[in-house]
């Protein structure tokens, strides 16, 4: 699966809704994902930006969460997400919205900083964050979202150093961490069943200590839609990821500990293992399950890293696993 690298414009893609007016339809979505982690607090922090322009409005913000003691989105340290909000103010680029959260590319395709204070006054962080590999290159990605034929999906992902400072509930912690953002661009995100899936599908980036970075996004034990594997801006396909999940939470079904191999171009493998350290619920579409977690993963070579587990899944494999579960 060869890749490309996006161009730094390409982080304001979508931002006039204006643009293609007309083309658009009401399930069209563009997105800004910046996340962080703060592996020895136990926390993790989900900040997005979901544009639907053919309204135009937009939906999103802030959640944190700490700890594995989470089974409602209502359990996290922190929520503020909203399914629908104004349209964000752009100048120049800064994108601005009406809760407190911002945007801003210091240098296209390569810097930004995101900041944030709640209404109430009990979250806040400003963090910075600078690449740490190109902008690579995707289209659609979840099964479904390659529907659209008026306009070609695109997206970016790219690993970052973050470094920075959140204010939880009266304590300050330092951040200082590899993560990854993600974006994406005239999305088919049409919320009925045609072309959904009903296998859980989950998104698995960490940035090691030794300077390798890892990236897929795929069911278990099946091959990757979206995978890549490098050193600084040498990036390799990857052509073979067996994932296997080893354990799964008691009652909420998604993945507490996993086993990665991985294979790239030139045949050079990478095995690893991870465990969540956090995780809670998040909120995403009603009819879906989804979630976020914190892993800490190692490898073979015993290289320590850490980044998000992200999952999604429908309503067949819920009642598959509810009628698996062992009766109270």
């Amino acid at each position: 699966m060869p890749h490309h690298i996006q161009s730094p414009e390409s982080d304001l893609i979508g931002l006039d809704p204006a643009e293609h007016a007309g083309r658009y339809q009401p399930h069209t979505t563009h997105t800004h994902y910046f996340g962080f982690q703060i592996a020895q607090a136990q926390i993790g922090c989900y900040s997005y930006i979901r544009y639907q322009p053919y309204f135009p409005l937009m939906q999103g913000s802030v959640q944190i969460f700490q700890g594995l003691d989470n089974t409602s989105v209502l359990d996290m340290a922190h929520l503020d997400y909203s399914m629908t909000l104004p349209w964000p103010q752009v100048d120049g680029r800064t994108i601005s919205t009406c809760r407190g959260y911002r945007i801003e590319f210091g240098e296209l395709g390569r810097k930004a900083r995101i900041t944030y204070r709640s209404a109430d006054g009990r979250a806040a962080f400003e963090v910075e964050q600078t690449a740490l590999s190109p902008l690579v290159g995707r289209a659609a990605v979840i099964p479904g979202e390659d529907h659209m034929g008026a306009l070609q999906p695109g997206g970016s992902e790219q690993f970052m150093h973050c470094v920075g400072e959140l204010t939880l509930h009266g304590t300050t912690y330092p951040i200082d961490c590899h993560t990854i953002r993600d974006r994406s661009w005239n999305q088919d995100r049409n919320e009925d069943r045609r072309g959904r899936f009903d296998l859980p599908l989950c998104w698995t980036p960490v940035y090691f200590d030794d300077g390798q970075y890892f990236n897929q996004v795929g069911f278990e034990e099946a091959d990757p839609l979206f995978a890549f594997v490098g050193r600084g801006e040498q990036i390799r396909d990857v052509i073979r990821v067996e994932r296997t999940v080893t354990e799964l939470h008691p009652s909420l079904y998604f993945p507490l500990a996993q086993q990665i191999e991985a294979e790239d171009s030139e045949h050079n493998v990478l095995r690893m293992t991870g465990r969540a350290i956090a995780a809670s619920p998040v909120v995403a579409w009603p009819h879906a399950f989804a979630y976020d977690s914190v892993y800490r993963w190692e490898s073979d070579a015993g290289a320590v890293g850490f980044g998000p587990c992200q999952g999604i899944w429908f309503e067949a494999y819920q009642h598959a696993m509810k009628n698996r579960a062992p009766c109270p």
